[in-house]
């Protein structure tokens, strides 16, 4: 396995002075040290040297103001990586809060199944502080979800890592929760992000009432920015029919358990709009990362 970088990022200091006259971060200067106590949510991102956790994972710690207090950023890489080479960025985007793990880990299942190896994809699995809907709060800034992702752990990664940074080296993969995060990340950002795939997801939900929406988008007004379905017809819209992307399909609505409706509802809005995509009607399995479903959805999105 490739060694864990350290990237000139984190200096290690003993007193606050130091870290002020001698930090240079990322997002700029004057940043505590990762080994400082905390005394508030920093102005600027923290993150620590990594450290192999027990599954082999490189783990760091962050703090940043887009979140409330200490978060992760896990990162699994292929255990040859070819010398020199990027690699494509699967981000593999959690469902629950924090380390919890109620509906399985994803990336481990990932690792168990090998796949960061088959198809040589460097994995990252970014830890939230708060339920993961992949939104912005409209008032709370410790509930940042969409910027933590784009302003800390991606350009993080980016730099720390040989991880490709155009659009088509930026993977999303997600279910339920994180499948709607998968679709509205690229949605919204579809030239930062080249492919993403939902597998049993409420992509169809109108109100941010149920599954504890309603704490993270704050409000039906900025509930509407993220919606899926609003998503898509903006997208169609704006652009010539199909430009958006490119020559191949670019999201990917994978089988079931609970949202099956949901799932046929943006498949025939997407085929109404013709916009191209994957979609696969089943089979039904378990509501979990580890029901049998992963691979196809990775499958999909590295296909040719």
């Amino acid at each position: 396995m490739a060694p864990f970088p350290s990237c000139g990022l984190v200096l290690r200091v003993q007193s606050l002075s130091c870290a002020v006259l001698a930090a240079t971060w990322l997002f700029g200067p004057a940043a505590l040290c990762a080994d400082q106590p905390a005394q508030a949510t920093p102005r600027e991102p923290v993150i620590s040297e990594a450290k192999q956790d027990a599954n082999g994972l490189a783990v760091h710690g962050v703090r940043s103001p887009y979140q409330a207090g200490q978060t992760l950023i896990k990162i699994l890489q292929p255990d040859r990586p070819p010398p020199g080479k990027s690699l494509r960025t699967l981000y593999v985007l959690p469902v629950e809060v924090g380390e919890d793990i109620y509906w399985g880990d994803g990336l481990l299942e990932v690792k168990r199944q090998d796949l960061h190896n088959r198809f040589e994809l460097l994995c990252v699995f970014p830890t939230f502080s708060h339920l993961p809907w992949y939104a912005d709060h409209p008032s709370d800034p410790q509930i940042r979800q969409e910027s933590y992702l784009l302003k800390v752990v991606l350009p993080f990664v980016e730099r720390c890592y040989p991880a490709k940074t155009e659009p088509d080296g930026r993977l999303l993969l997600g279910f339920s929760k994180s499948g709607w995060g998968a679709f509205s990340l690229l949605l919204r950002h579809p030239d930062v992000f080249g492919r993403a795939a939902a597998w049993d997801a409420p992509l169809m939900e109108s109100r941010p009432v149920p599954y504890g929406m309603g704490p993270i988008f704050g409000s039906q007004e900025n509930f509407e920015q993220y919606r899926i379905s609003t998503l898509i017809r903006r997208r169609a819209a704006e652009m010539p029919q199909g430009a958006l992307w490119s020559k191949r399909p670019r999201l990917v609505l994978l089988g079931y358990d609970n949202f099956r409706q949901h799932h046929v509802g943006v498949h025939q809005l997407l085929d109404e709009l013709k916009i191209p995509h994957v979609y696969r009607d089943g089979p039904q399995r378990k509501h979990h990362w580890e029901s049998g479903w992963l691979a196809e959805a990775v499958e999909c999105l590295v296909a040719p």
